[in-house]
């Protein structure tokens, strides 16, 4: 047995070639096949809050919620243009203003909401209130009701993330109004914070949630911010990101919803995190600070509120070059990228493949901190 070698002429393959494209049929060896290793259309990116605000604003006059479903400014990446911050997920900025209201709906696509401006206002998620203050990270999962509302004196400005791209291809979207503008938030009904917002415990008179998705939907910034700052004065921290959790599934321990896991990550005064790369799309919003990222040798220069986009398989690494911490929050898709075992993890100059021996070692940050885990094993300190 061996390869074969058959030497047709050239106008005998083109006219063949040319058979094939008027039966819409492609040979798959001139047509592109398997690369050795992910390729992204998208490129690394940032937008400035400084261009995002002004233009929020002037949103909000211009258009009500009335005609605008949800008054959105999508993040577009420059090499998708009119599609997403990324390839599997937007990063949209979404404005209410003070009386307004952003009308009940529902969708296949999972989304969250991670608060960037306001004095209070609120989401309602099948029926439960759930307050929005800065930092704060509200989920409204695959097919759940939502609707918003501020009820403040000042605008509410968050930052939306959504899987709609990976649903739009899968062919697997679905959408559905409310029968009225919003829901009527049921009394007695209880916060999802009160039932599952203390580390290990969890109603015993309720079934356990048969969804997926996290049924706590609320995660106030103040608790994030406590748990990454004792593990701070701990000298905690991974081998690649060091101080970072991941706000996790309080019933099984998993990501916050199916297709998107959410993190937040504090960056130390002079801290630089080790370069390395994954195979999923990551989006960045800066809750607070300043510094820069090096993605795939670009840099991006971000400061407080910024947002911006690292593609997949895309080396990044971090530096705050302040003397005070950074926060940033992340959201990815790799938990799509687990479930299909296509998920992989690679330092610069060392392979961190994400395994589950590598995933054992991480353990929460303690018993108080629910939703939030560790990721990564123990690590060096804050590097000058």
């Amino acid at each position: 047995m061996k390869l074969s070698d058959i030497k047709s002429s050239e106008a005998e393959r083109q006219d063949y070639y040319a058979q094939l494209r008027s039966q819409h049929i492609t040979p798959a060896w001139i047509g592109g096949g398997i690369t050795r290793e992910p390729k992204s259309k998208a490129v690394p990116w940032v937008w400035h809050w400084r261009d995002l605000r002004p233009q929020a604003m002037r949103a909000a006059q211009l258009v009500g919620t009335e005609q605008a479903e949800r008054r959105v400014l999508r993040l577009t990446n420059p090499e998708l243009p009119g599609l997403s911050a990324s390839n599997t997920m937007v990063a949209n900025i979404q404005i209410v203003m003070p009386g307004e209201i952003a009308r009940a709906h529902r969708h296949a696509g999972s989304a969250l909401r991670l608060i960037i401006e306001g004095k209070g206002g609120y989401t309602v998620v099948n029926g439960a209130r759930l307050p929005m203050a800065p930092g704060d990270l509200v989920l409204t999962p695959n097919w759940t009701w939502h609707d918003h509302a501020n009820d403040t004196d000042g605008p509410m400005i968050w930052l939306d993330g959504l899987d709609t791209p990976l649903v739009r291809m899968l062919e697997a979207g679905f959408y559905e109004e409310y029968h009225k503008e919003t829901q009527t938030i049921v009394e007695g009904a209880g916060s999802p914070f009160a039932k599952y917002g203390e580390g290990g415990l969890r109603p015993v008179w309720e079934a356990e949630p048969a969804t997926r998705y996290s049924p706590l939907w609320h995660y106030p910034m103040s608790q994030a911010r406590a748990a990454l700052e004792r593990l701070a004065a701990d000298r905690s921290g991974g081998p690649l990101d060091g101080i970072i959790l991941e706000y996790t599934n309080p019933v099984t321990g998993g990501p916050a919803m199916p297709t998107i896991a959410c993190y937040i990550q504090m960056l130390r005064a002079g801290e630089r995190t080790q370069a390395h790369r994954s195979v999923c799309c990551t989006n960045y919003h800066v809750i607070e600070g300043r510094g820069y990222s090096i993605v795939g040798g670009t840099r991006l220069d971000w400061e407080d509120k910024d947002v911006f986009t690292v593609p997949t398989w895309t080396f990044r690494e971090h530096v705050n070059d302040s003397d005070r911490p950074a926060f940033l929050f992340s959201f990815t898709d790799a938990p799509v990228m687990k479930a299909l075992d296509l998920y992989r993890e690679e330092a610069k100059g060392g392979v961190y493949d994400g395994s589950s021996e590598t995933r054992a070692r991480a353990d929460r940050a303690s018993g108080h901190d629910v939703g939030l885990r560790r990721d990564g094993a123990a690590g060096s300190a804050a590097r000058p």
